[in-house]
């Protein structure tokens, strides 16, 4: 409902009280996106420079409102944060200070699973953040629903489980164990067993790419494509033995960390390395991926950690006096680290700026005795699971979890119907092994030219012959008397065809020769007594 007052002949609309709060709002979300300033254009003289400026404007108003109207209507969820007051500092806010704050379903999202005779446990969430799998180091695997806290399946292989990841959904699992590694089904049903692959450390699932990629003892790096069974690459890593392995989300570069300090990354398309780094002066702990595929952080024995920008391949920053066991990103890019029995979280202080700044932002200390494993943000939540010695445990973390999620893309609330659907468009839409590369954004430009063949020693003939042709064919111009003789004319025909001549390189590969010829004869000559039997007779 609108109300339109007409005053000495002006028309003026005024909403209703709602309608001009949601308009304010508008307006202060479209700031955000605006870029800058616009142009004055009452100052520009050239009219079509201010036609081009006065058009532009008005597309970057167009999508500035665009954005704040999805921000307004399709992003109604805000990211949760800590806010302290005075010389108060974030990181000394504990875990039962956060409870009693948090409304009754974020609060159960704390809680402590103590299973003493299974563990160390190592854990992994779908990528809607719905479902969790545990899997603890003497075999025992665990599915659980994290929405209502249920347990779907739990069994005992009975022997060493070294790492445990989902596939594509939760309907599929992969589990490193003592000798091979197998495939399970929601229900616990053994489908696979991996032979091929030898005694598995670590597992990875490139979801793009439907491939399971996994390192084993003697470092040998494997690509499995999930959806026919075939071994896509095998390859030779030549660095030793390794347990430290991430997968870039951005590009599906799979990352190596090495005893010698080295971090190496690799597509299954090559047998060496795209991207060989030093990082660290001794071995590399863990290494772990920010969600937009641009930031690296590696932490190692020497008590660092260090952030690396994967654009220039040059280190950003380092943090001192802290050695991590187990590094993980949230998708807000929140960093936590984890050793011994103390977990904390590193937070951007440089708001999104290029400088990046990590400082503390959080900590949580174990019961003692328990030995951090494995830490892992749940994806759209505020929450860092957490795998130890003794079980695994939850803690709450604001402003870790993207707020708005997208069902197109991962729903956590999906139905088995939509499951299917979405199962079919994700192999509809599978990239091939061969789009695995440092940068992706070059699929789909044009290949530089590249430099020009050298031809072959007929094609040199062949054009020579057509030059020789064609510099004998050229008609002299009619010169004055005298300087028209037949004896002229005939000398001028020859300089043209022998500049004809010169332009190919066949005559400067026989001078070169030559000339290499008669150095060697040069040093021959000048070789002493003793020597002169070594040298090269033609």
């Amino acid at each position: 409902m609108e109300v339109v007052l007409e005053e000495n002949n002006l028309m003026e609309k005024v909403l209703p009280p709602d309608e001009q709060e949601i308009d304010v709002e508008l307006e202060a979300k479209e700031k955000k996106y605006l870029r800058g300033e616009g142009a004055n254009l009452e100052t520009l003289k050239d009219k079509k420079l201010k036609t081009q400026l006065a058009s532009r404007e008005k597309l970057y108003g167009k999508s500035a409102k665009a954005a704040a109207k999805i921000e307004k209507w399709l992003l109604p969820a805000s990211a949760g944060y800590l806010e302290t007051d005075g010389l108060e500092k974030t990181w000394r806010i504990k875990q039962t200070d956060i409870a009693k704050e948090v409304d009754i379903l974020s609060s159960r999202n704390q809680y402590d699973i103590v299973l003493p005779d299974f563990g160390p446990y190592k854990i992994d969430f779908t990528a809607s953040g719905r479902h969790m799998l545990a899997g603890g180091r003497k075999g025992h695997l665990a599915l659980v629903d994290m929405m209502n806290m249920n347990l779907i399946k739990e069994i005992q292989v009975r022997e060493t489980v070294r790492d445990v990841a989902f596939l594509h959904n939760d309907q599929f699992f992969a589990a490193a164990q003592k000798k091979y590694s197998y495939i399970y089904g929601r229900d616990g049903t053994e489908l696979h067993c991996l032979k091929e692959r030898g005694p598995v450390a670590r597992l990875r699932f490139l979801k793009n790419h439907f491939l399971l990629a996994s390192v084993n003892k003697i470092g040998q790096l494997h690509y499995q494509d999930v959806t026919y069974g075939d071994m896509v690459a095998s390859i030779r890593t030549g660095k030793g033995r390794t347990d430290v392995m991430e997968v870039n989300p951005y590009n599906g570069v799979v990352a190596l960390g090495h005893s010698g300090g080295t971090v190496t990354m690799w597509k299954p398309t090559s047998q060496a390395p795209l991207v060989q780094m030093q990082c660290h002066p001794g071995p590399v702990s863990s290494v772990a991926f920010h969600p937009n595929g641009h930031l690296m952080a590696t932490s190692g024995k020497e008590r660092k950690v260090k952030i690396w920008d994967l654009r220039k391949f040059e280190e950003v920053q380092t943090i001192h006096g802290f050695h991590a066991k187990t590094l993980s990103f949230s998708q807000k890019g929140l960093l936590a680290a984890g050793t011994g029995s103390f977990v904390q979280v590193l937070g951007d202080s440089s708001g999104g700026s290029s400088s990046h700044n990590y400082s503390r932002y959080m900590s949580h200390s174990m019961v003692k005795g328990y030995q951090v494993e494995k830490v892992m943000f749940r994806p759209y939540e505020d929450v860092l699971g957490i795998g130890h010695s003794m079980g695994w445990s939850s803690i709450l973390i604001p402003g870790s979890g993207e707020p708005n999620f997208d069902s197109w893309v991962a729903n956590p609330f999906e139905t088995s119907k939509q499951r299917r659907e979405k199962e079919v468009h994700l192999l509809l839409d599978k990239l091939p092994p061969e789009t695995i590369m440092l940068d992706p954004s070059k699929i789909g430009a044009m290949r530089p030219s590249r430099r020009k063949e050298k031809p072959t020693r007929g094609e040199i003939e062949a054009e020579k012959e057509v030059a020789i042709e064609a510099a004998k064919s050229v008609e002299l111009k009619k010169k004055t008397k005298g300087r028209n003789k037949p004896s002229k004319r005939t000398k001028k025909k020859k300089e043209m065809v022998e500049n004809a001549k010169k332009t190919f390189p066949e005559q400067e590969h026989n001078n070169t020769a030559g000339k290499k010829r008669r150095i060697g004869e040069d040093a021959g000559a000048e070789l002493p007594t003793s020597l002169k039997r070594f040298a090269r007779k033609n």
